[in-house]
């Protein structure tokens, strides 16, 4: 016999209608393994226990003597916001469930549906209070992290392992004297990790930033060396470098993989000598920086195309800080969302945004092909249409029309199978393929639908064919 309780919080079905009580609770155990149930036949005792209980998901009634099910949305939403409430009636009408959802109902069924499809929308509100009760212990680990950290990381907002550690990295390497490479895709953030370099080093001068991309040769070395009076025309006054203003501080060169080679030659010789000379001037001078560089190229395909200098590239790499993209950091995702939408509120002065059920599902299973910069700039945007309640999916449909999109090639270069190993039929592969987009998708099976490429009711009607005989 299995003791083990599910879901981890209480699931309260309220209805003066003792054999439904019994029916529901034996239907939502057998499709859904939910066990975790209280059962009450008065609603005149729902506050009472919500106030007793850890009750985090209620199925009311809509009719029942004493207090109405509608009447109870109210109070359970005002008094305890952070419990999702579905309606379960016996009545079929359009206005009901129009009021209940406009009262925060999260859904209203009707108790003549199929026990099944019914399950299933009580095993989205499982789900959805699951994502909620990851998300604060998320939160609950960053705070209790993040004071074991150095300050220098409260800016940089991660629960990830993988940039924990590049932040235990960057605090054992941020007083070293040789150059740093940071490297990642574009929007992860290397300029955030730049600083925090400079915020975690014993640097008394500042972090000047400079970003090499398009510069041609000679303006590369004014601006990083500088000129002297009268060495080119137009050049009235002596002008310092970006090297001497950094002096004591630390010189960021972003973008590095776009400098051309005439100034990786300058670049090398700067790092190997430590001195460089002003333009027009025959006078060298000290460098006395350090030098992080950052790119979201990859710096040894150019290097061996002939496009970077092999001796520049093993300078440049003495120290590496890789940041990982923001699909392999997913549990990040709902962090970074709620605070770029707190930004976005104060910015647009809108009272703060409640994220819709299906977004965080969604967005875990976006490939992100611009990182963080992309996630804030949704944000923002959806922020900027927003009026209350709920925030609209709208502002996301390029993202749920990427979702089903698969990278092939990504695919196929990696190994399916063990060579040894015995293949599956066509029936179990795509047991196989549906079992896993159900778990990505949290069990929702619109989104699991798109990640097949296939509508929902076919991923039903497979779901169905592979359940067992009753």
């Amino acid at each position: 016999m299995n003791t083990n309780t599910y879901p981890s919080f209480q699931v309260l079905i309220c209805d003066d209608d003792d054999s439904f009580l019994r029916s529901i609770s034996f239907a939502i155990e057998r499709y859904c393994g939910i066990n975790n149930i209280i059962q009450c036949n008065d609603s005149r005792e729902v506050l009472g226990k919500l106030n007793d209980g850890d009750i985090r998901v209620v199925l009311l009634d809509l009719n029942m003597p004493h207090i109405s099910g509608d009447e109870l949305i109210a109070q359970i939403t005002e008094l305890h916001p952070h419990i999702s409430v579905l309606i379960i009636s016996g009545i079929n009408q359009v206005e009901a469930a129009v009021k209940c959802i406009k009262l925060g109902a999260y859904g209203y069924h009707v108790k003549t549906e199929d026990p099944e499809r019914l399950s299933n929308s009580i095993m989205q509100v499982i789900r959805y209070q699951e994502l909620n009760l990851e998300n604060q212990a998320m939160r609950g680990y960053l705070l209790e992290n993040q004071t074991s950290l150095h300050p220098a990381f409260s800016k940089i907002i991660s629960v990830n392992h993988q940039m924990h550690s590049v932040f235990n990295y960057i605090e054992s390497i941020s007083n070293s004297q040789q150059p740093i490479l940071i490297t990642g895709e574009s929007g992860v953030g290397k300029e955030l990790i730049a600083r925090a370099i400079h915020e975690t080093s014993s640097c008394s001068g500042e972090l000047v930033c400079v970003n090499v991309a398009g510069l041609d040769d000679n303006l590369f070395s004014d601006t990083l060396f500088g000129h002297k009076k009268g060495a080119f025309t137009g050049a009235e006054q002596a002008r310092k470098g970006m090297i001497e203003r950094a002096s004591g501080g630390i010189l960021f060169l972003d973008e590095i993989g776009d400098l051309n080679l005439a100034s990786q030659v300058k670049l090398l010789r700067l790092l190997q000598e430590g001195e460089y000379y002003p333009v027009g001037s025959d006078t060298p001078k000290r460098i006395n920086a350090h030098i992080i560089a950052a790119t979201h190229q990859n710096l040894l395909t150019k290097k061996e195309n002939g496009e970077f200098r092999n001796d520049l590239y093993y300078r440049l790499k003495i120290h590496h800080v890789n940041i990982p993209p923001l699909r392999e950091r997913k549990q990040d995702i709902a962090l970074l969302l709620e605070h770029f939408l707190t930004l976005a509120a104060q910015e647009f002065n809108k009272p703060l945004a409640n994220i819709p059920k299906e977004l965080l599902i969604l967005l875990e299973n976006y490939a992100f092909p611009g990182n963080i910069r992309e996630l804030r700039a949704m944000a923002f945007d959806a922020m900027s249409t927003h009026q209350s309640g709920d925030l609209s999916m709208k502002a996301f449909e390029s993202v749920r029309s990427a979702v089903p999109t698969l990278d092939i090639q990504a695919q196929l270069s990696k190994p399916l199978f063990e060579s040894s190993s015995t293949l599956p039929t066509l029936k179990q592969a795509a047991e196989l393929l549906v079992a896993e987009a159900m778990k990505r998708a949290n069990s929702n099976q619109s989104l699991a639908a798109q990640l097949l490429g296939i509508s929902q009711p076919a991923l039903s009607k497979r779901l169905k064919k592979g359940q067992p005989e009753s």
